[in-house]
């Protein structure tokens, strides 16, 4: 059986064909496309579906976004999608939407020790609700619980929920955002833009000096990368404590929805972030916030914490529930 599968993200969106005869998932062509560069997902797919005039027999897509209905409408990109319109799209008599943080917990078990870096062993529970955290574009969230056989995954929008500060400092930070867009979620900090959201915050209200070099090259490229990047070379004081405070924000909501779900079965962190910053996720900021929970961070410490380094683990995951 020919399989599409889709992982689109407020970033880029990701196809591929898969085929499933021998009872696996093998891939057939994989494309990836700039999202923002689309007016509409229907005009991706129909350009992936006609550039290999290969003919799917069932399709599913993860997409970043509240799915109701087989309805959704995206976050972070301008788009309105329906899983119909695809459908009529592609000539099938259905396509599946899911969120692709469930998309993402489909996908967990196909991973090989070597798609995951490990930063707390913890004791896996075999049976116990697993967790997905990941920053990117947004902040995506989702639980896979222990359904007698197998894990099954359930979508969550709790990236959108309200942040809540742990110190003076962010209590600081929560008012300087809460002027400029009222309500603050805990996407506006863990995440892609959140790393601009805290760079702006510790520049202008803590009045850190800030760097020419990395100014320009916010200005001219992806500001994010660019903090990062800097962060990591240590060529920028600013950026480097920019870093510090999103890791320890990233492990203090990491734990809290490890708490929600009572992930003991683990925690994984997805997304584009978690892998580019590895080395200092495995310092002790994150691993200190995620088990900083009073009473209960004995329970913390015993779960297990894994970086998915795999970026295609939301499209396998589309690919095995169209499979199903």
């Amino acid at each position: 059986m020919l399989i599409l599968a889709g992982d689109i993200g407020g970033t880029s969106t990701r196809f591929a064909y898969f085929d499933t005869a021998d009872g696996t998932l093998v891939p057939v062509v994989e494309k990836r496309f700039p999202s923002r560069e689309a007016g509409s997902l229907e005009e991706i797919v129909s350009h992936f579906a006609g550039e290999h005039g290969l003919a799917a027999e069932r399709a599913c897509f993860g997409i970043a976004g509240p799915v109701r209905q087989g309805r959704v409408r995206t976050p972070n990109l301008p788009w309105s999608v329906d899983a119909t319109v695809l459908a009529r799209t592609l000539g099938l008599p259905a396509v599946e939407l899911i969120n692709d943080l469930e998309a993402n917990a489909h996908g967990i078990d196909l991973l090989a020790p070597e798609d995951l870096a490990v930063l707390n062993p913890g004791i896996p529970d075999p049976t116990g609700t697993i967790a997905v955290v990941s920053a990117g574009t947004g902040l995506g969230e989702a639980l896979a619980y222990w359904d007698g056989t197998a894990h099954r995954p359930l979508p969550s929008e709790g990236g959108h929920a309200d942040f809540a500060p742990r110190t003076e400092l962010e209590a600081e930070l929560l008012l300087y955002l809460r002027a400029e867009h009222g309500r603050v979620s805990t996407e506006r900090l863990v995440s892609g833009p959140g790393l601009r959201n805290i760079y702006r915050f510790l520049r202008d209200a803590h009045h850190l000096p800030e760097s020419a070099a990395v100014a320009d090259e916010m200005r001219r490229g992806d500001p994010s990368a660019a903090i990062t990047r800097a962060a990591l070379a240590g060529q920028c004081v600013l950026c480097e404590q920019v870093l510090d405070l999103f890791i320890s924000l990233y492990g203090a909501e990491a734990g809290n929805v490890a708490l929600r779900y009572l992930a003991t079965g683990g925690v994984y962190l997805g997304g584009g972030i978690a892998p580019k910053i590895i080395d200092r996720l495995k310092g002790p900021g994150f691993m200190l916030a995620f088990t900083s929970k009073g009473r209960l961070s004995p329970l913390l410490e015993s779960i297990p914490v894994r970086v998915i380094l795999n970026d295609r683990t939301a499209l396998l995951g589309a690919a095995r529930c169209a499979a199903r």
